[in-house]
């Protein structure tokens, strides 16, 4: 099998030497990076790549990262690399899936059709996502790209055993769209499922008009693959709490914390305890007993040791 050369875009190098240090064997890619007076960025790529399986580490929390990647792939790729794994913790926009409103740019699919207009290498390209807020989006991959979905669920049912504390508990949504998922986590813990119902009263405003379960003197553990400012895990707290919860902990994905999310979480005072993977830098820069972070480096080396 050809030699595996990791690179990473310069807001995800911790996660690579996360990787790095799970899978000693692989070989850490080398980049030169300065940033122009105007605004423009110049990239170098120092590693010898030809005839190895690269694996180009980066998320599209931005469009300066978004870019950063697509032009660290496509360097890879000139020089001749066998293979291209384009590793994507976070897909940003994720929520822009399909179009509500006439003219709605649909920016979930524009990205991913941005990565398959890269040239195929000769074993071809592969893109890997994680928990995506939509599995559709995979369809949206164009040029013979392999789109590969990893989920977190190990990470997660870890993170509520160690939440749940060997007491009974509740795993609960903030609303009906994400139910399945989390009942079929539920399932796999032998507990119970909860899940709010919300009516939309406006583009920015939802009202919850009930809960699916019974959790008076329970503990509520919430579960979502994203928490972005905090406003509706608020409020599916809350009803938690009004419909007689115990306590009320959390679990994300992707803790991206936007808009001073995470002061509004701890300002509430309804939470206990969150959990949340690093596949957004955003969650690394926190500094607080509230928040625990679970890396998804073994996640990632795993697929590919499975692989082979």
């Amino acid at each position: 099998m050809p030699q595996k050369i990791i690179f990473a875009t310069q807001r995800y190098q911790y996660l690579k030497d996360r990787i790095l240090a799970l899978a000693p064997h692989w070989e850490e890619g080398k980049l030169e990076i300065r940033d122009f007076p105007d605004g423009e960025h110049y990239h170098r790529i120092r590693s010898q790549v030809h005839g190895k399986e690269v694996i180009v580490l980066g998320g599209t929390i931005d469009d300066k990262e978004t870019l950063e990647l697509f032009d660290i792939a496509h360097g890879c790729i000139q020089l001749d690399a066998h293979a291209l794994n384009l590793v994507i913790p976070f897909f940003g926009y994720s929520t822009m899936e399909r179009a509500v409103k006439s003219g709605e740019i649909v920016k979930a699919k524009t990205r991913a059709l941005l990565f398959s207009a890269l040239p195929a290498t000769n074993s071809g390209n592969k893109v890997v996502l994680m928990d995506l807020h939509v599995d559709g989006i995979t369809y949206y991959f164009e040029s013979g790209v392999r789109p590969v979905h990893l989920y977190g669920k190990d990470l997660v049912k870890e993170a509520a055993m160690e939440l749940g504390g060997g007491e009974p508990f509740v795993l609960a949504s903030t609303d009906a769209g994400r139910a399945k998922w989390v009942e079929s986590l539920a399932n796999d813990l032998n507990v119970e499922a909860a899940f709010v119902f919300k009516k939309r009263i406006s583009g920015e405003t939802t009202q919850i008009t009930g809960i699916n379960a019974e959790v008076e003197n329970k503990n509520v553990i919430i579960y979502d693959d994203m928490i972005r400012t905090g406003g509706s895990l608020i409020h599916a707290a809350q009803s938690y709490l009004d419909a007689g919860a115990k306590s009320i902990s959390v679990i994300t994905t992707h803790g991206i914390f936007a808009g001073g999310g995470f002061e509004k979480i701890k300002k509430s005072g309804i939470i206990k305890k969150v959990i949340c993977a690093d596949t957004h830098p955003n969650a690394l820069s926190i500094q607080d007993d509230l928040l625990t972070v679970k890396s998804v480096d073994k996640i990632i080396v795993d697929y590919f040791q499975h692989q082979g």
